[in-house]
């Protein structure tokens, strides 16, 4: 079968940093991938000109941080994971602010910014529970910045709470939350969460959440997992409705795609290789035209295909992740210290430099 040639009007129009639309994104997937990858690195070259100043195409950026699941009861059931534990099984937990502590001073003695603060939809925690918990970690580490509470989080908080979704998200904004993740999102499209994550929002409420938070001056990640039940159409979409969002309220800082880990979850679907994650990465980057900062997802695809992502419209590697609890419960176990990342990121031919969550330089 003969690889289908790719429209020089439409390569042209990408390298011109010109928007293009869902029919020319699905014409751009079926692009061989190594001209797709050029393109998109071209428009990974624009961006990073327009953030550093020039000179920003040579840099890749990382961060120090680690995730923190403060519990792992939930009541969604997502079908995609391995993670969750209802009250009645053995191991399941809610950390003390002992233990969430010893996490913090580990991350702090090897330079640590940030903590990704995330949990399940546990049923029977109040407020008083988040809202301690995050005036304790800013008055005891006011260099840590939490970034934390998804949007499903977020609206269960809201059914949880009896209480008004921007509320909620005021409370923890004035009791120290300071940047929002993307999880959650899967693919923004309800056919697809119906199948996945029927009792998890819908996209509409995924959105609106960040939409709020956007507004109270609180950033985001937008995150896609991929390759289960939906199609490429999907994808677009999804991709589609993340830059309707990112056009009104310019809040999300980064956009991360990752593949679906199928090892140990209820959800039966033939996972995607590396080339798809690859492909589906750069079409990202092309469509995605007001996301400044594209992340390669090396805990999924591995430190070598982490690194080729780069050449795939990717301008940073992500986080040390001193722990991760999620991702590996599925199956996958990829761990990588600053040495080793800084490393990859010279080797690739790029300079490595450390972030915060707002993408500013700290080294």
């Amino acid at each position: 079968m003969e690889t289908p040639r790719l429209d020089e009007s439409l390569a042209k129009k990408v390298l011109a940093g010109e928007r293009i639309d869902a029919a020319e994104a699905r014409e751009l997937y079926d692009a061989p991938l190594n001209e797709l990858g050029q393109l998109a690195n071209a428009r990974r070259e624009q961006a990073k000109a327009r953030a550093y100043g020039g000179r920003g195409a040579e840099i890749v950026t990382y961060i120090i941080d680690r995730n923190i699941n403060y519990t792992n009861v939930c009541n969604v059931y997502c079908k995609f994971c391995a993670f969750y534990r209802t009250e009645k099984d053995a191991d399941h937990y809610v950390l003390s602010l002992e233990q969430i502590d010893r996490k913090l001073d580990e991350l702090s003695a090897i330079g640590g910014v940030q903590i990704l603060l995330q949990g399940g939809h546990h049923p029977g925690l109040g407020v008083d529970y988040y809202i301690d918990l995050l005036n304790h970690v800013r008055e005891k580490y006011p260099h840590i910045n939490v970034h934390g509470f998804s949007p499903p989080e977020f609206n269960h908080f809201a059914e949880a709470f009896a209480m008004p979704l921007r509320e909620v998200i005021s409370r923890f904004q004035s009791a120290g939350l300071g940047s929002i993740p993307g999880g959650g999102g899967e693919i923004l499209v309800d056919r697809v969460r119906k199948r996945i994550s029927p009792l998890k929002c819908d996209s509409n409420r995924w959105l609106e959440v960040m939409e709020i938070a956007h507004e109270l001056g609180l950033k985001s990640s937008a995150t896609m997992m991929f390759g289960h039940v939906e199609t490429v159409e999907e994808r677009i979409e999804h991709l589609r409705r993340l830059r309707e969002q990112q056009d009104a309220t310019r809040g999300f800082t980064a956009f991360i795609c990752w593949t679906f880990q199928p090892e140990h979850t209820a959800l039966k679907a033939a996972p995607v290789g590396s080339a798809e994650y690859l492909r589906t990465q750069a079409l990202s980057r092309i469509f995605l035209d007001n996301f400044e900062n594209v992340q390669s997802s090396w805990v999924t695809q591995g430190p070598k295909i982490g690194q080729v992502a780069l050449k795939y419209g990717a301008n940073d590697f992500g986080s040390v992740m001193m722990e991760e609890n999620v991702v590996s419960s599925a199956g996958t176990s990829f761990r990588l210290n600053t040495e080793e990342i800084a490393s990859l990121i010279g080797d690739a031919g790029y300079e490595p430099r450390r972030r915060n969550n707002w993408y500013e330089l700290l080294n």
